[in-house]
């Protein structure tokens, strides 16, 4: 089993910017593809990137490539997704989820375990 606990949400400005964290417990996430995704209430789930277990590779959705980037740190268990050039539109709960065998995709189906998510709201 792998714990998942997000956080670094919270209320900025459009324009600015925010760091958000996966730490995981249970097992190391060495190898395991780390994706990001975000969900409005009674919106469907949008995959907004991914890493891979080494972190040589990263896939983004295309309305926040160039604004955000992935990066991990496997000697602290923890993944980042850092948010910059906030915008309105970014707002609503972001979770991060692992799989061990179904690549770095946008897709949440094939992601094992999935942490409670953060709350991230941009004002205008």
């Amino acid at each position: 089993q792998v714990q998942l606990v997000e956080s670094g949400g919270g209320l900025v400005q459009a324009g600015g910017s925010l760091r958000l964290s996966c730490a995981a417990s249970g097992r190391t996430l060495d190898n395991y593809v780390i994706g990001w995704f975000r969900q409005a209430p009674g919106k469907e789930r949008e995959g907004v990137s991914c890493i891979s277990s080494s972190g040589g590779r990263t896939n983004y959705v295309y309305s926040v490539k160039g604004r955000f980037t992935a990066s991990r740190d496997n000697a602290k268990n923890t993944v980042y997704l850092e948010m910059n050039s906030l915008k309105p539109a970014d707002t609503t709960f972001y979770y991060c989820a692992a799989n061990n065998g179904s690549g770095c995709s946008l897709f949440g189906l094939g992601y094992d375990y999935w942490g409670q998510g953060t709350q991230v709201t941009v004002s205008s």
